[in-house]
Formats: C-alpha cells, structure tokens, sequence
C-alpha cells in the first residue's frame, strides 16, 4: 500500500530532531571512482553545487559519470538537525534532502550541463517522492553557490517546464534555494559514498524520464572526455 502513504509535515527548527553537536562518524578522505578528495581541497577554480532527486545512490552515480566533475559526494541538506544520521534523516524529522555535491571544473562542464542530467533523470513534479520513495528526504532540489548558477537553474527551469508542458505533465515543484540559505551540507555515512560502485546491483530508481532538457550549443563544455572512466568501460 506504498502509493496511499504520505510524507510526514516538513518539521520546523523547533520541531526537528535536536542532533549532536559533533559528529557520530568519519568521512572517507578519497572518491572511491575518481580518486579525488571527497571533501576538498579540490584545484583552485572547482566549483560546488548541490541537487537532490530523491535516493541519493543513483543520483550520485550519474553525476560523477559526467565529464569535468571532479568530486561527487553523499550527504544531507535542507533541513535543521546538526550531524544528523541517515536513520534520522529517513524519519522525515530532520528536515534533510538526500543530496549530493557535485564539484567541477567550469573549465570542463557547465553548470546548465550539469542540470541537464539533473532534469533529463528523474521526476521533479512529484513533491516528496521518487517511485515507490515516499518522504521529505526524497525531494527534488537545488541549492546553487553562485549566480551562474543560479542563472542556470532559472533557465533550464524554465526549459525543462517547456518540455513538461507539451508533454501533458505537471509543474515542476524542486525546491530551488542558495546553498548558504539550504545550511550545511552534511557527509553521510562512508558505506553511503559512492554506494553504486561498491554494490553494482544496488537499488537504484534513478534513469532517463523520457524527456530532454534543452541546453544551446553555447552550453557545451569547453572539452568532452570521449572515454568513459575505467568502471563503464
């Protein structure tokens, strides 16, 4: 009877789990596919955004396949517990998204790139779901930390809603925020980082929607890999 639940009510600041002031685990220090630092320091001129588009493993995943990512990692955001845990988080009572970082090369890819895959692989009409994952924690969102990026998200939004419409589908509900009004981005779990290349059959309900976010040609990134990373070869 998963289609009849509903999430429970986005909790407040003082409605959320109370949290810890430190926190209960250890961040690995290298991506496990790119062998890159996981939480910096990345070459001068990396960039960060965040998205979330419901379980963070397969939202991961299509992220560091893309070509002038540097780094990609796991964590939660959004919400207002400090450390939180990913039990917690699931609760619905903390407030997260299950979101991922995604640093890169502004040299390499763009940020409109970028929220291609975001918009082309998931569902961003369906408020607090993804499938069968019902919860605020599996919401549709960006958190951006510059005004290019921002410019992205308003223009490939309003793209994206183009494609939508003459589809015969919803609006678009992702919540779309600058990062330093979404908090702290907070790692999760070490077994959570780069989940789908250590367990290749995981769950993953992430792929293409069917629909294509058209991004101009003044968009492309300024060099393409023309081979993917060692794994998807």
């Amino acid at each position: 009877m998963i289609f009849g639940r509903q999430p429970k009510p986005m909790p407040t600041a003082d409605t959320a789990l109370p949290g810890r002031a430190q926190p209960v685990f250890a961040v690995p220090t290298t991506h496990e596919v790119l062998g890159t630092p996981l939480a910096g320091p990345w070459p001068d001129g990396t960039e960060v955004i965040h998205v979330a588009m419901g379980c963070f493993w397969g939202a991961e995943r299509i992220m560091w396949r893309l070509p002038g990512v540097v780094a990609t990692a796991v964590g939660y955001q959004g919400g207002f517990t400090p450390n939180p845990t990913y039990e917690e988080v699931c609760t619905g009572e903390t407030g997260h998204a299950e979101a991922v970082l995604v640093a890169y090369d502004p040299a390499r890819i763009t940020p409109s790139r970028i929220l291609k895959a975001f918009w082309e692989n998931h569902d961003p009409t369906t408020p607090n779901r993804q499938g069968n994952d019902v919860g605020t924690q599996y919401r549709s969102a960006i958190y951006w930390t510059s005004q290019e990026q921002q410019a992205a998200v308003r223009a490939t939004h309003a793209a994206f809603q183009g494609e939508l419409t003459k589809a015969g589908a919803s609006d678009i509900t992702t919540q779309e925020l600058p990062a330093e009004q979404a908090g702290t981005f907070w790692y999760a779990e070490a077994y959570h980082q780069q989940y789908l290349h250590k367990n290749p059959g995981g769950y993953c309900n992430h792929g293409p929607n069917g629909l294509t976010c058209p991004v101009g040609i003044a968009d492309l990134p300024a060099q393409v890999d023309v081979e993917p990373p060692a794994e998807h070869r």
